[in-house]
Order: C-alpha cells, then sequence, then structure tokens
C-alpha cells in the first residue's frame, strides 16, 4: 500500500526473516564434539621424545691403514731387545756412580754388613727403577716403529720379558737338578732373617711385575703420539 503526503512516498514492505532448522545445528554440534574427541584421542596416544644430541661423527678410517694395526711382532721384539740393552747401560751408569759416591763418602762393605737392611731395600728399589726405566725406553721404540696401537705393542715388549723370563727360569730348573749348580753358589752371608728376606723379595718382584708392565704400555703410547702429531700436522 503507497500513501502519498505531500511530494514524499512512503513504501512499506513486509520483511521476511528466514530460520536455521533445530537438526542443522544439532548436526554441526555433534560434528564438533566428535572432532573433538578424535583430537583428543589422537593427542593423548603421542609420545613427545625429548631433544636429544647429536650423536658424535666418527672419523672415517681409511680402510687400507686397518692392516697397519694391531700388534706387531717385530716391534715388539725389537722393543724387548731396546729394554734389554737400556737396562745394561742403566746398570753400568748406577754402578758407576754407586762406586763414585761410595769412595766419597767413604761408604765400605763393613758399613754395608752393619746395615744390611738398608743395603738391601736401597738396591731393590735401583733395580726396580732401573728395569722401570728400561722398559719404558723399549715401550717407547715398539709404539714408534708400529706407528698404530702403541699400547698394545708395549705390551707385547712386557710380554717378551716375561716369556724369556719363564724359559729361563725354566732352564735354571732343569741345568740345577742335574748339576746342582745352587750349592756350588758363593752366597753373601746376610745377616738376615729368613722371612725378612721372603717378605722383601716378594714385595720387590711384585712392584717389578707391576712397574714394568705400566711403563711398557706408556712408552708405547708415547712412542705412537710421536706419529700422531705428524699426522695432525700432514692434515
Amino acid at each position: 500500500m503507497v500513501q502519498q503526503y505531500g511530494d514524499t512516498a512512503t513504501a512499506t514492505q513486509p520483511v521476511t526473516t528466514m530460520q536455521v532448522p533445530d537438526d542443522a545445528d544439532t548436526t554441526s554440534t555433534q560434528r564438533y564434539e566428535e572432532a573433538r574427541a578424535a583430537a583428543h584421542r589422537a593427542m593423548s596416544n603421542v609420545t613427545i621424545i625429548p631433544d636429544q644430541p647429536p650423536a658424535p661423527v666418527q672419523p672415517e678410517v681409511d680402510p687400507d691403514l686397518l692392516a697397519y694395526r694391531g700388534f706387531k711382532f717385530g716391534a715388539a721384539f725389537f722393543g724387548w731387545l731396546i729394554s734389554m740393552a737400556m737396562f745394561v747401560v742403566l746398570s753400568l751408569a748406577v754402578a758407576a756412580a754407586a762406586l763414585g759416591t761410595a769412595e766419597i763418602l767413604d761408604y765400605t762393605r763393613a758399613d754395608a754388613e752393619a746395615q744390611p737392611g738398608a743395603a738391601g731395600i736401597t738396591a731393590a728399589a735401583v733395580a726396580v727403577l732401573t728395569l722401570t726405566l728400561a722398559f719404558y725406553f723399549g715401550g717407547y721404540v715398539a709404539g714408534r716403529l708400529a706407528r698404530f696401537d702403541g699400547g698394545r705393542n708395549g705390551f707385547g715388549v712386557w710380554m717378551f720379558a716375561f716369556l724369556f723370563s719363564v724359559l729361563a727360569a725354566g732352564v735354571a730348573a732343569l741345568l740345577n737338578n742335574q748339576y746342582d749348580l745352587v750349592d756350588e753358589v758363593n752366597r753373601p752371608d746376610v745377616p738376615l732373617a729368613t722371612d725378612t728376606i721372603t717378605t722383601g723379595g716378594i714385595v720387590a718382584a711384585a712392584a717389578l711385575v707391576v712397574l714394568t708392565l705400566l711403563f711398557s704400555i706408556v712408552g708405547g703410547m708415547a712412542g705412537r703420539r710421536y706419529h700422531d702429531k705428524i699426522d695432525r700436522l700432514l692434515d
């Protein structure tokens, strides 16, 4: 219907309102709840793994160099020879120094017999120290010759010494059984109890075995470090 008031015309039209069915709202709500429940189930099954530091990168080893690794018979054997030679040289040096010191201090055999315990301890300590240094040099030579696995080849030096010592002890025992050589040896009369001498000998032997083994391995590792420095400079 149109009404005119002067020059102004006003048109009145009916307003149409669109209504959304209740079924559509219910369906949307159900889908939302189902999606939410599925997301909750998925998140509950997720295992969170903490960040781990990256694994260290292992240096690549040239396969051709692997043939040079391991125990080397020749290196260990020549290291043992050097250790024996160094023992002889060091023993002569110690003997010369002891004679010179005895002359200066006027230290005679009678003085040593008056204090047998101190003299025995000093002699055993000097012998152990001399052999320990000798095996260090032998292990060093073995490590230099082998280039790789210096500690293992230093241990080989000690093993050669141990095997030859056992062999020498076996031969000596065999000869003593046949010729009774021990009774013919003119042993000095040491004014010490047998138990004291036995205990001192066991302690000295244990120290000798442990120290020579340790310093042979350390010497072999020191000999290998020479080649490691050169390889780092070349790289």
